[in-house]
């Protein structure tokens, strides 16, 4: 397992690499056949008026899936202890659909590049649009069904995800809607 941990407002001390790295390891140990890369932000709010401003977020890039948490709290080992915490429920609700579905679909009948990456931008949680492109995200996309992207959208923790409909062949957006419930948005 590859293991970046990075800081932003925060200097990254040994003591703080090395609670990373301990928790992280207990977070993933009974999935380390499943981790491939574990991408850790850590970052210090600096506005006074947000409140809890200590922030620990995790990527987790899992056989073609990517499993993100974040948690905030006043404390930043606190906000670690809770991200690796949502991590290992994450992981193990993961790897459950995962066993279940072998254990239904013949492997035969499986998506192909079903071991791809997907990358998603993870650094831009802003509600407001910047005025112009600033960034530009390329990744694979394999076709999936629904119930795949519905799977993906909630490892992700995003309000949406891109995919390509198994059934059209078509790019689709699965997203959360604010009502409960999950909408899925595709061309005519």
């Amino acid at each position: 397992m590859k293991l970046v941990i990075q800081g932003k407002n925060i200097e990254v001390t040994e003591a703080i690499r090395e609670y990373v790295q301990q928790k992280m390891e207990k977070a993933v140990n009974h999935f380390q056949n499943l981790t491939q890369k574990v991408d850790v932000n850590l970052s210090v709010a600096r506005n006074p008026r947000i409140s809890p401003n200590q922030i620990a977020e995790v990527t987790i890039y899992a056989h073609g899936s990517v499993i993100r948490a974040e948690e905030c709290s006043e404390n930043l080992y606190a906000s670690i202890d809770l991200v690796a915490d949502k991590l290992s429920r994450q992981l193990r609700r993961f790897k459950e659909k995962r066993l279940d579905h072998q254990a239904q679909v013949p492997v035969k009948d499986a998506l192909p590049g079903a071991d791809w990456t997907t990358v998603t931008d993870l650094t831009n949680r802003s509600p407001e649009l910047p005025p112009q492109v600033v960034r530009n995200k390329y990744f694979a996309m394999p076709p999936m069904t629904v119930e795949a992207a519905l799977e993906q959208l909630e490892l992700v923790d995003h309000d949406f995800y891109v995919f390509r409909n198994a059934q059209t062949n078509e790019i689709n957006v699965i997203y959360e809607r604010n009502h409960g419930g999950f909408g899925v948005i595709q061309p005519r």
